[in-house]
């Protein structure tokens, strides 16, 4: 009985505390608490929301690619709104009469449904726009202005890579609640990527309404008001003169130019032709539907996002595998007779023949490649095919091949690498041998890799053997940016192979007249340049033009990636171009300015064909 009895008692004592600490928090909500009254109490009170300015985005030298420039936001606040002069509101901000009319009357249908919601009426309206309204205010009861920034872009120049911003709409709203109505938010390039730190923070104003609604008041002297914290400060890695000047030589052709520093990862130009203009960007919404429609996708980053197979700049690659495995060594010769004669064969150009490593690459000999990517496959140290194939495949793997690189550039795609599994799905399992995928050899088949893998691999050459994250950014105000872009990624090839193969690449470019060498256009005197040429077949045209270089030989400043659609052979398009940026970046001007003509003047997006829809 007795324990019953204190049993009772100790639910009657815990009852009473609950409800203490109850009366206790309602007590402290609605006597103390005056900040709960002021969010518990919406229909008394206005809140006039204060935009911030975003950060602002500057290139590696300190100049702006991004800037802010003060527009206004004409709000409407319905259940407010007296007879009007409409005619007069119109012509102030050159809207349509009677779609003013029909929105007019929409508002006065749901007026008490809206409630004293503030609306935006008339969104980014220039300063002059906004003084004309300002003069003529008091004709307009229950139209208001909030100010806020729009960009501004000083160079014509990056407009992939900034990317834009767009008002939110109900989907992205829904999954990011931390937006509202009339909240901007970057949508592509760094503007995404970085939008948590240039975004910033919204402030506000309270105001307090009488008994017939009518602002009275700043509530408590201001007390409670917020002011907006503007978005941070980014530094680009960008060079904006390069990147503008290697935009010009890009006009009339389709594909991609990446240069990156080696020593950081750094990318100093990443360009994408066709691209979006920048002049479109601040104010996207008006052109986006002339961007979609055209057929060459100027949304679309070709140079993270498109498979294109490598070519004869992946024989550097095969190479440096057949040199680690030991398959072959600095003397290994093969002959060529116009090509690879085994099976279905690979054609080849005429050059002096047999060739070693070094000859192989200066001349980009197809059969050399052949011979060394068989005996990589049928080594017999392995099990099976299988069972080389797969150790070929973690090689390239270790390149940034097959993968995404974990750059900051919204989109990256990790291109398209083959597994055993694709081979046993095409010839069917254990029926496939080295000459069935002989086309890897030299950079064709079931491969794709974007322009930004291969800039990588320019980049890993010049390191001899390791990579850096590549990345767009450089620092920001108070934050710390991701720091895998400062480790180092090594290749399981070891770093005694790479200079055996920077032989051929240096030959490649700086060879005397007659030699043979692929890449002689790219020559700059003084500056070393090391590059590989490449020919990609494509079923859908011309060929596509490849070159990968990186300068000088010693101590390398940049690596560049050239990737021009139906373009022919490397060193047509693709090494011209490479080298201009090179001798640009490297000596601040160009003297071979015949070939910057050549290069300028080229239409080559003619020989595009337009994708069907």
């Amino acid at each position: 009985m007795a324990f019953e009895l204190k049993k009772k008692n100790i639910l009657i004592i815990g009852i009473l505390a609950v409800a203490l600490v109850i009366v206790l928090q309602l007590f402290n909500l609605q006597i103390l608490d005056e900040e709960y009254k002021i969010t518990a109490s919406n229909n008394a009170f206005r809140y006039d929301i204060r935009y911030p300015a975003r950060g602002i985005i500057y290139d590696r030298n300190g100049k702006i690619l991004v800037g802010n420039e003060t527009a206004y936001d004409i709000m409407i606040t319905p259940y407010e709104v007296k007879e009007l002069d409409t005619a007069d509101l119109c012509t102030i901000f050159g809207l349509d009469i009677a779609e003013v009319r029909a929105t007019l009357a929409e508002y006065r249908k749901y007026r008490r449904r809206i409630g004293y919601q503030t609306l935006p009426f008339v969104k980014q309206i220039s300063p002059a726009q906004y003084s004309v309204f300002l003069e003529k205010a008091y004709k307009f009861q229950g139209f208001s202005a909030v100010s806020r920034t729009i960009r501004s872009y000083p160079y014509n120049a990056c407009g992939n890579l900034l990317g834009y911003i767009s008002e939110v709409d109900t989907s992205y709203i829904r999954k990011n609640p931390g937006y509202k109505r009339g909240d901007y938010v970057g949508r592509t390039g760094i503007e995404q990527s970085y939008e948590g730190i240039l975004r910033g923070e919204k402030g506000y104003n309270i105001f307090l309404r009488d008994v017939h609604n009518k602002i009275k008041s700043n509530f408590a002297d201001g007390k409670y008001d917020k002011e907006a914290v503007p978005g941070k400060n980014i530094t680009a890695s960008i060079d904006a003169e390069l990147q503008q000047y290697v935009e010009s030589l890009m006009v009339n052709k389709v594909g991609s130019v990446v240069a990156i520093e080696p020593s950081t990862g750094e990318i100093l130009t990443l360009v994408s032709s066709p691209g979006l203009e920048v002049s479109k960007l601040a104010t996207i919404n008006k052109h986006y539907n002339e961007i979609v429609n055209d057929p060459y996708k100027p949304m679309f980053n070709r140079a993270v996002m498109s498979p294109y197979p490598p070519g004869s700049v992946f024989k550097l690659v095969n190479g440096l595998i057949a040199l680690q495995e030991g398959m072959i060594d600095t003397t290994t010769t093969y002959p060529c007779n116009m090509g690879y004669k085994v099976g279905r064969g690979i054609a080849c150009h005429a050059h002096p023949s047999p060739t070693n490593l070094t000859t192989s690459i200066m001349m980009s000999c197809n059969a050399y490649y052949a011979n060394a990517f068989r005996k990589t496959i049928d080594n017999p140290a392995y099990e099976n095919v299988t069972a080389a194939f797969e150790v070929w495949k973690s090689y390239v793997e270790s390149f940034g091949f097959g993968n995404k690189l974990g750059s900051d550039l919204p989109g990256e795609q990790g291109g398209v690498l083959p597994s055993t599994k694709t081979y046993d799905r095409i010839h069917g399992k254990n029926r496939w041998k080295s000459l069935s995928i002989i086309s890897l050899s030299i950079g064709q088949g079931e491969i794709g890799t974007t322009p930004l893998h291969l800039a990588n691999l320019a980049a890993t050459l010049a390191n001899r053997g390791f990579f850096y994250t590549p990345h767009i950014i450089k620092g920001a105000e108070d934050t710390t940016l991701n720091s895998d872009f400062s480790q180092r990624h090594y290749t399981k090839v070891d770093t005694a192979n790479f200079h055996k193969v920077i032989r051929g690449m240096y030959l490649a470019v700086n060879s005397a007249p007659g030699s043979g060498a692929t890449a002689r256009i790219a020559a700059v005197p003084g500056l070393d340049i090391c590059g590989k040429t490449g020919t990609a077949q494509n079923p859908h045209g011309k060929d596509h033009s490849v070159f990968i270089c990186f300068a000088p030989k010693d101590n390398p400043k940049v690596a560049v990636a050239a990737y021009i659609e139906n373009a022919g052979f490397g060193a047509t398009w693709a090494a011209p171009i490479a080298s201009l940026l090179v001798e640009r970046y490297l000596k601040g001007s160009v003297e071979r300015t015949d070939l910057e003509a050549y290069v300028i003047s080229g239409n080559l997006i003619q020989n595009v064909p337009i994708p069907k829809r």
